[in-house]
């Protein structure tokens, strides 16, 4: 379905806007849904991939083996056993901020912005792909048994295994948070760690960085093209390994194994997911992987009664000009914001990316229920917002997720979408997830920063 005109003049007028997926099932049943097709990063058709729920039991039970060692690396784990969680928090307080009224749902925060180790949603595809690469490199040099099931992982931070893993290096394109996970976990291991960043992230985070003794290599341009000369550089060398968050399955099932801590944590405050009692989740999204990964989690565990959106800034909408004409497939367009006259300059770093990740646009094909852009100083009000009402401490991009359920029930387009799915007259026992994804080691200075943006914009608002 060709996308409307209204529709792509508030895009290229950076207006926020809700996009609904007409490719969108509802009828899918949640085993049938790893049939859906990612695309695993190679431009051969004859190289693409499935998957599915075992894929992302695999992913579970790859941290669940690496816990114990996690839990002697980082102190902040211990009380985990390893385990890398955050909470799922009732927030009353904020359903009226967010256009949720009485009748219309209960309003959960799902705080991925305190994530230990790295603090940000990041730490989930992070940690599980250089944990993935230690693993093997480990088997491949006699650390670990060809079956490492039952395995001691903690005997990975001998000196022995230290040694093997300093010669190997990992990198990584990012703005920010991915460099962050996985600078401080290769970088843990004994790996040889470099990240390659763009000129809008942030200072703090590259000093951090380089604090944990991560190689930051800036480059001038954008996103996309720290991505591709990182890209380019570790290919010559027969020891790197490139975490690509554009094309990566390990990232993707990293993030979806987050779905079986959600589920436990719905199922602890007694929470039902089915026809009656739908589930709503509004995730940020930048190149799309991490989103997309929870999303086809969610539609894998969960079932198709949870209805997943992502949030994106409005002069970043990557993964929407990916997906409104459905130019998903892995030969298809691969369409920038720049083609939409768009700039892609944001405050919300993390998801200041021009070009969306294919795997992620290819697997939400039949999955995501749409995509919301969100401006600047919306996301600056909810960072001093959640701190008033909560008292959580995120950055902006973290807060994109708390304007979708005023999007969804406050707009001619959500309303559509409720309808079409026989949604309305279920609202009152629906639930509405806001996932957080960044800020517990932002700067104190940086924070207020943008709490005194958005409590100034407020101001002027009233």
């Amino acid at each position: 379905m060709p996308t409307s005109a209204p529709t792509l003049m508030r895009l290229k007028q950076s207006l926020p806007l809700l996009w609904l997926n007409p490719a969108r099932s509802t009828a899918v049943a949640a085993q049938e849904v790893g049939h859906a097709l990612a695309a695993t990063g190679s431009e051969n058709p004859a190289e693409r991939q499935y998957i599915s729920l075992a894929d992302i039991e695999a992913a579970r039970s790859r941290f669940e083996r690496f816990a114990p060692l996690l839990a002697k690396l980082f102190p902040e784990l211990a009380a985990s056993g390893g385990l890398i969680e955050s909470a799922l928090s009732p927030a009353p307080a904020v359903a009226s901020l967010l256009g949720v009224a009485a009748g219309q749902g209960r309003v959960l925060i799902k705080q991925d912005h305190a994530l230990p180790v790295a603090g940000s949603i990041k730490a989930r595809g992070g940690l599980h792909e250089v944990l993935e690469f230690a693993e093997r490199v480990a088997i491949a040099n006699g650390l670990l048994p060809s079956q490492p099931g039952a395995a001691d992982y903690v005997a990975l931070l001998s000196e022995r295994a230290r040694e093997v893993f300093a010669r190997h290096s990992v990198a990584v394109g990012s703005t920010g948070n991915l460099g962050l996970s996985i600078g401080v976990i290769a970088s843990a291991l004994g790996f040889k760690a470099s990240v390659h960043m763009s000129a809008d992230a942030k200072a703090w985070k590259k000093d951090r960085l380089r604090q944990r003794g991560v190689e930051v290599v800036e480059h001038a341009g954008d996103y996309a093209q720290a991505v591709a000369q990182g890209r380019a550089q570790a290919a010559t060398d027969p020891l790197a390994h490139f975490v690509d968050d554009e094309r990566s399955l390990s990232l993707f099932l990293g993030y979806a194994a987050a779905v079986f801590g959600l589920r436990r944590q719905l199922a602890e405050q007694g929470i039902v997911v089915d026809a009656q009692h739908p589930l709503f989740v509004y995730l940020p999204c930048g190149v799309g992987g991490a989103p997309a990964g929870i999303a086809f989690g969610i539609r894998q565990i969960l079932g198709p009664h949870a209805h997943c959106f992502f949030a994106e800034p409005v002069q970043s909408p990557c993964v929407l000009v990916q997906m409104m004409d459905g130019a998903d497939g892995p030969q298809g367009p691969h369409p920038t914001v720049y083609d939409y006259g768009l700039h892609n300059r944001t405050e919300a770093d993390g998801l200041a990316v021009p070009q969306a990740s294919r795997l992620a646009s290819a697997a939400m094909r039949e999955v995501l229920g749409g995509i919301y852009t969100v401006e600047d100083a919306q996301l600056m009000r909810f960072v001093y917002q959640l701190e008033q009402a909560e008292g959580l401490r995120v950055e902006p991009s973290a807060t994109a997720g708390m304007a979708g359920p005023s999007m969804l029930l406050g707009t001619p387009e959500g309303q559509r979408y409720l309808q079409e799915a026989g949604l309305q007259t279920h609202l009152a026992q629906s639930t509405h997830v806001v996932w957080t994804t960044g800020g517990l080691f932002v700067p104190p200075a940086q924070y207020q920063q943008f709490w005194e943006a958005g409590r100034d914009l407020l101001a002027q608002q009233a």
